[in-house]
């Protein structure tokens, strides 16, 4: 696998060694040693994957990443340290990063990483409960998806476009979950499409409509991991503009 791949790390012998590995699999790497100079670099170019250093001087990694969110919601960062600083990754975490890993670490678990981490395409979670929204994009976030939420029917037709899968609740506003999906087969613009619900008695017909020629069906509430488990599981296509 190929990609871009930005270090963000003041020892600048233990980033070069780390670029070094990268480089020999076929990734693209850039380095900064400093906070103010990975978020300039970062204004001017897009990176697949940020690995960044919690103990910086001047901004220190968690104010970097702000900063990188701000430029582009939707950076992807895996942080380091050697320290405890237990706070600073909290911190971190809640703003979405991807992971934490502990210097001294093994080129194994980096590459682990990486390949949790790694671009799988991109999701369309198209259900009006904001909370499930909320709670799910996160999680698909971290395992490498892209996210696009859509809150009724009709904006689910609209945002379509470039998705991979499609996670579509059936309850929906303005279009429910059957119309939007009946009518992307019949353009000719289905996606491999995971069914969720809070009300399967309720929808029988309409499960027995859909599910024979979907990716499944999960009942709300349910495990992420189950979510994740059939993404993983669905063909994924390489989605036509």
């Amino acid at each position: 696998m190929s990609g871009r791949v930005f270090i963000v790390d003041d020892d600048r012998d233990h980033a070069e060694s780390i670029a070094d590995v990268l480089e020999q699999r076929g990734y693209t790497v850039e380095v900064a040693t400093t906070g103010e100079e990975g978020a300039r670099r970062f204004r001017e170019a897009a990176f697949d994957l940020i690995l960044m250093d919690v103990k910086l001087p001047g901004m220190n990694g968690v104010e970097t990443f702000a900063e990188f969110r701000k430029i582009r919601p939707d950076a992807r960062v895996v942080m380091m340290t050697g320290y405890s600083v237990e706070q600073l990754l909290a911190q971190a975490v809640e703003q979405g990063a991807l992971g934490v890993l502990r210097k001294p670490f093994a080129i194994a678990d980096l590459l682990d990483v990486l390949e949790r981490v790694k671009p799988r395409g991109l999701v369309l979670v198209a259900d009006d409960d904001p909370d499930f929204a909320d709670s799910i994009e996160p999680v698909l976030r971290r395992h490498g998806y892209s996210v696009r939420v859509a809150r009724t029917g009709d904006e689910a037709l609209k945002a379509v476009n470039g998705a991979n899968c499609l996670v579509l609740d059936l309850k929906m506003p303005v279009l429910s979950g059957v119309e939007v999906y009946l009518r992307l087969r019949d353009a000719g613009r289905a996606v491999p499409t995971i069914l969720v619900t809070a009300y399967a008695d309720a929808q029988r017909d309409a499960l027995a409509r859909l599910e024979p020629v979907t990716g499944g069906l999960l009942i709300k509430p349910f495990d992420p991991a189950d979510l994740l488990r059939a993404i993983d599981a669905a063909p994924l296509r390489a989605a036509a503009e």
